[in-house]
């Protein structure tokens, strides 16, 4: 296993960091964790030199930080950083920080979280969480040393990002979404430079973009074939990640052993700025292939927003752009489910045409809004 020092905290991290969010499970169940596999799974890992774990409050629908407690008695506590975030999105008074972070040491049986997030960022929730009086009561905690250390998880856009760094100077590290396909998107490589600036330790998730670069259709594998030294798809988006010396620790949500066991071995090869031209040249060609056949040229711009009635035109592009270039449609027909219950869905278009008149890249949004409505729908 490799370690790479995280940010100013001087702790030193393994590059690989065990995400507790997608254990596997006892049927369709995400609540009910097969428990004896996940602990199996999370010991294999931390026995190979992973010492970083990351959970938080609603993973595995609130019963996820219970079982890490669990599966890190006999010893395996005292070996590892414990990760555990708040769920902001659910703290409506000061009282409350207090009340979801004493009930977080409790599932997981511990007196103090060694890296401590508060989940999900945006500039809506970052705001609404200073007004409560969010930096007085990290202070607190961190004097009583039931926080070593602070951060925060990410979801927003890189201004946002950066108010976010300089609002607090007290900042140790940061969680973002990053890999190949998402340079640009969130905090992205300016981000992820930005916070490295500030000596922040640098955590990323998604490495694999939720498994969709893991599997590619055959397109994108005949790309891969043609690379001088060969690596799996998940393998060279680990490993594309860990390439960038800013980064402290890559999280991968590993599911069975044979993920954990392949990602451990590939963790042993990794260094920073390993990669050669023809690696960079191999991922750059990956990456153009599938912007080429994402069926959607949707920027994320926004300028259609908001539409009159409350269809959310980019997410519905997202998902079918998700759905196509990753061959993951029954997946996204979920999605666009949950999408027509809560009426955002294209099925919701009544072609008023506005949306079109406002993008600059002169897309067809309504013809588009129909074949996804038959297509998801």
């Amino acid at each position: 296993m490799q370690f790479r020092r995280f940010g100013r905290t001087g702790v030193k991290v393994s590059i690989l960091g065990f995400g507790c969010m997608r254990f596997p499970t006892i049927g369709d169940d995400s609540s009910q964790i097969d428990e004896p596999q996940a602990t199996e799974m999370l010991r294999y890992a931390i026995d190979s030199g992973v010492n970083y774990i990351d959970t938080a409050y609603p993973y595995h629908e609130g019963k996820g930080e219970s079982f890490v407690g669990r599966a890190l008695k006999d010893g395996y506590r005292d070996r590892v950083n414990l990760a555990t975030k708040m769920p902001v999105w659910l703290v409506n008074s000061y009282e409350d920080f207090d009340r979801f972070f004493n009930e977080q040491l409790e599932r997981l049986e511990t007196d103090h979280i060694d890296f401590y997030l508060l989940h999900a960022l945006n500039e809506e929730r970052w705001e609404k969480i200073v007004n409560l009086d969010v930096i007085k009561w990290i202070e607190i905690e961190k004097a009583k040393g039931r926080i070593r250390h602070i951060g925060f998880s990410f979801h927003d856009s890189y201004d946002v990002f950066v108010k976010i760094i300089d609002d607090y100077d007290r900042w140790e590290f940061c969680q973002v979404q990053y890999n190949y396909m998402d340079e640009e998107f969130q905090a992205g490589t300016r981000g992820l430079k930005y916070a490295f600036s500030k000596g922040l330790g640098i955590i990323v998730m998604e490495p694999i973009l939720g498994g969709n670069l893991a599997n590619p259709p055959e397109i994108i594998n005949s790309i891969w074939d043609e690379a001088i030294h060969k690596r799996t798809p998940a393998e060279w988006a680990l490993q594309w990640v860990w390439n960038k010396p800013e980064v402290s620790v890559v999280l991968s949500g590993m599911s069975n052993m044979q993920q954990v066991e392949e990602n451990v071995e590939s963790a042993d090869l990794a260094r920073a700025d390993a990669f050669t031209q023809d690696d960079l040249d191999i991922v750059a060609r990956v990456r153009d292939k599938y912007r080429e056949i994402q069926p959607i040229s949707c920027t994320d711009c926004r300028y259609c927003m908001p539409c009159p009635n409350g269809v959310n035109i980019p997410h519905n592009f997202m998902i079918y752009n998700v759905g196509m270039m990753y061959n993951k449609m029954s997946r996204v027909k979920q999605w666009f489910a949950l999408m027509r219950d809560k009426g955002s869905s294209a099925a919701s278009c009544i072609q008023c045409g506005q949306c079109e008149e406002k993008c600059p890249q002169k897309i067809k949004i309504i013809d588009w809004l129909t074949t996804i409505t038959k297509e998801l729908g």
